[in-house]
């Protein structure tokens, strides 16, 4: 089992200062690090924002993300040499290059992985992202794919492998082609929403961390971007779009994903509490995050024999809409 420690990450430098720098206020208010026993492991704070493209990279705040990927991965390299399991609040998806980083850096022989939980496949370049958001451009920017400034961070060129990505359970296809986005390369698993559907969310996350854990991996980092959740259940992100994974889905895949001793790290990103006013789905989003990150640290038992099924129940009755 591994004790978890919470980094609070609140960069919005690749999107916008929209409320999504509030994700980790909103959810540790829950009691979500206490229910884990899990460490304070502090706060990376981002620059400036800057509202004007930058010239050279077509990117928002390029600058900016590049050093603020350096000290994420300052921060999260500290957790995991104390041997604790980093889980990381965003903020947007760009603080995922931070946290490849710092797995990056600690033995270039060694490959990680990546479990790509996304809504969207991010796989934007500059010329085809409308405003230039690096949110919606991580993962072809972790993979090598953009503006030198952003993939050959410290001069390590690509932060992961496509082969060693699985992106899971996306639903915009048809959205990025006509928008233009490059398409996925041929060696990077991709497992859309219908081909998580086709064979149900716990046999398509065991398939993908079979996947990651091929070819000697050394392990695989986890990225979450609530979006990945069904609009009906989860309207508090910035770019909504019908559909997607229901709570009990979502909850099944992150189980599956973070009990394996080999996962090495979680990352949150997206959800904007100015769009839960009532805070309810704070709450339900941080069960869920409980549920999925108590097989990993054995909390989990505990916890549900304490509170019961029933109330789990009840729980689930009230918010899994769609379920």
């Amino acid at each position: 089992m591994y004790k978890p420690a919470v980094i609070e990450a609140p960069s919005v430098l690749g999107l916008r200062p929209s409320g999504v720098q509030e994700l980790p206020t909103a959810l540790l208010a829950t009691g979500l690090a206490e229910r884990l026993g899990a460490v304070r492991a502090g706060r990376v704070e981002a620059g400036a924002y800057d509202p004007e493209r930058d010239g050279t990279t077509g990117i928002l705040n390029a600058a900016g993300i590049a050093r603020y990927s350096v000290a994420l991965a300052d921060a999260v390299g500290a957790v995991l040499d104390r041997g604790l399991f980093p889980v990381v609040l965003g903020g947007d998806c760009s603080i995922l290059l931070g946290n490849l980083l710092s797995l990056r850096r600690r033995d270039h022989h060694k490959r990680y992985g990546l479990l790509f939980l996304d809504g969207h496949t991010d796989f934007y370049q500059p010329s085809a992202e409308p405003t230039g958001e690096a949110a919606s451009m991580e993962l072809a920017l972790a993979t090598g794919r953009g503006p030198v400034p952003l993939t050959d961070l410290e001069g390590r060129g690509p932060l992961v492998r496509d082969e060693d990505v699985v992106a899971f359970g996306f639903r915009d296809a048809a959205e990025s082609a006509e928008a233009g986005m490059q398409p996925l390369p041929p060696g990077l698993r991709a497992i859309d929403l219908d081909g998580v559907r086709e064979v149900g969310a716990p046999v398509a996350a065991r398939r993908a961390i079979d996947h990651l854990a091929e070819g000697g991996s050394s392990g695989f980092w986890v990225h979450l971007d609530v979006d990945v959740l069904d609009d009906a259940v989860m309207p508090a992100v910035d770019y909504r779009i019908p559909g997607g994974l229901t709570w009990r889905e979502l909850e099944s895949v992150l189980v599956t994903a973070l009990a394996d001793e080999r996962a090495v790290g979680f990352d949150v990103t997206i959800f904007n509490p100015r769009l839960d006013p009532g805070g309810t789905l704070a709450v339900r989003l941080a069960e869920c995050l409980y549920r999925g990150l108590s097989a990993r640290t054995g909390r989990g038992s505990a916890a549900h024999a304490g509170a019961g099924p029933d109330q789990f129940a009840a729980r689930d009755a009230e918010s899994q809409t769609g379920d």
